[in-house]
């Protein structure tokens, strides 16, 4: 028999809970972190989950309760499946043995090694641009380039669906941000037109991604290229998510649009294919470089990337422009289609275009938290998203596949998917009995 949860767990948000009357600024999230505890309580928390050893397409785990999960992994951004590559482990211990483990300082004073220096023409050579600067992770990237280049007085046009990292570094360089319809190239060309024609010598930066996370899905970057050009804007693009796991050498989106290189300025993540937290910014202008390390927060005032990861990154860009990249790649491409095509045989939406990322479109919130539990219960980790990250309604799970995940580890998914579903609407059912009658003043139904 199924037990009484509370609407207020099922379907509330953070937004519901924090209290921005308070003037203590501690005491704002007070009621937040009780919400969490009591959605822990029920089972329908399923954030800061903890691995107990290796990433791959089995894993062990715990909640952040401390309860024992273990099952079939597609919650980890490890597509080609190289965080415990022999070649990989064995870069990163020489490194250790000839380096260290820290960088010890900014990579504007002395925290480059050699590794690191190596490794940034090698990535600007790969993705076809003359210079490339490392931050010690993506966020840092994505924040700090927005950030660098954009005034008060300038303008971002950005995707509504862009990473936060990107979001936030254009709220935080200027008031003047413009969101456009996700994926609309007409919408872009209207904000443009209308800038231009307002602010003729204002600096534009229109910010999109190759392939977003939450739907799977790419823009028409030669397009919007070429409306840069025309309104005399800069387009910054995100490849975090193709980079490496998809097209000819790894060169993802680009590579399909016939665009290596020819970005004004691609940055992007190492953690979801190079087996190492890190990110990167490219561009054709050495200028850029130099304000990146001089006057660009996260890089000038942060510890450079250790050489550990510069020499993890290294060795998954051998692999990855290898032939062994190639098959890693067509690997991961027939499992991404094969759990796509059994998700939408069971009747799940599937959004978007055959990637890593898999998004399964769940609903609201209480049936998409339920879903989350049961699947945990039967060996299925998954990660769920709900709002604010997404709309209220369209709560999914992200999945994530790799490389080296095997038909039997989809079926099993699968097979687990369809029964999370089939008993959540069933608890959700009982559940909105019980809260009606009570609501109405009716006798309580027995929750079976």
């Amino acid at each position: 028999m199924p037990e009484y949860i509370s609407r207020e767990v099922r379907f509330s948000s953070i937004a519901d809970h924090f209290d921005a009357d308070q003037r203590d600024l501690v005491s704002r999230w007070k009621a937040v972190g009780q919400w969490f505890v009591e959605r822990g309580g029920v089972g329908l928390d399923p954030y800061q989950k903890v691995v107990t050893g290796p990433v791959g397409p089995n894993v062990e785990g715990l909640l952040r309760d401390g309860t024992p999960i273990a099952g079939v992994n597609f919650a980890s951004q490890d597509y080609l499946s190289l965080a415990c590559h022999p070649a990989i482990v064995h870069a990163a211990n020489q490194a250790i043995e000839r380096f260290g483990v820290h960088s010890a300082g900014s990579a504007a004073l002395m925290g480059n090694t050699s590794l690191s220096v190596g490794l940034e023409a090698r990535v600007a050579s790969h993705l076809g641009y003359k210079f490339c600067t490392l931050f010690p992770i993506g966020w840092a990237a994505g924040y700090g380039v927005i950030k660098t280049l954009v005034r008060e007085t300038d303008h971002v046009v950005i995707d509504i669906l862009a990473h936060a990292c990107l979001q936030e570094g254009a709220r935080a360089a200027t008031a003047n941000v413009s969101r456009f319809a996700h994926l609309s190239t007409a919408a872009v060309e209207k904000r443009l037109k209308r800038i231009r024609e307002n602010d003729p010598r204002a600096g534009i930066l229109v910010v999109t991604e190759t392939l977003f996370s939450m739907d799977s899905d790419t823009p028409d970057i030669a397009a919007l290229q070429a409306l840069c050009r025309d309104y005399g804007a800069t387009l910054l693009v995100d490849c975090a998510h193709d980079l490496g796991a998809l097209g000819e050498r790894g060169r993802g989106i680009l590579q399909a649009q016939d665009m290596v290189g020819k970005v004004d300025i691609l940055m992007g993540s190492f953690s979801k294919t190079f087996a190492s937290p890190g990110g990167f910014v490219a561009c054709n202008e050495e200028s850029l470089k130099f304000a990146l390390r001089s006057s660009c927060g996260p890089s000038t005032f942060t510890n450079a990337m250790t050489p550990i990861q510069a020499a993890v990154i290294d060795a998954a860009l051998s692999i990855i422009d290898s032939p062994e990249g190639d098959e890693r790649r067509a690997r991961l491409m027939s499992n991404a289609v094969l759990l796509r095509d059994r998700l939408a045989a069971e009747d799940f939406l599937v959004l978007g275009q055959p990637s890593a990322i898999v998004p399964v479109i769940l609903g609201n919130a209480s049936v998409s938290r339920l879903m989350t539990r049961y699947a945990a219960e039967d060996g299925g980790i998954v990660n769920l998203v709900e709002y604010p990250a997404v709309a209220r309604n369209a709560c999914r799970w992200r999945m994530q596949v790799m490389a080296d995940h095997a038909a039997s580890h989809i079926d099993s998914m699968v097979e687990i998917a369809v029964s999370a579903r089939k008993r959540a609407l069933a608890h959700e059912e009982a559940l909105a009995a019980f809260d009606d009658a009570r609501a109405y003043g009716l006798a309580e139904p027995a929750l079976s």
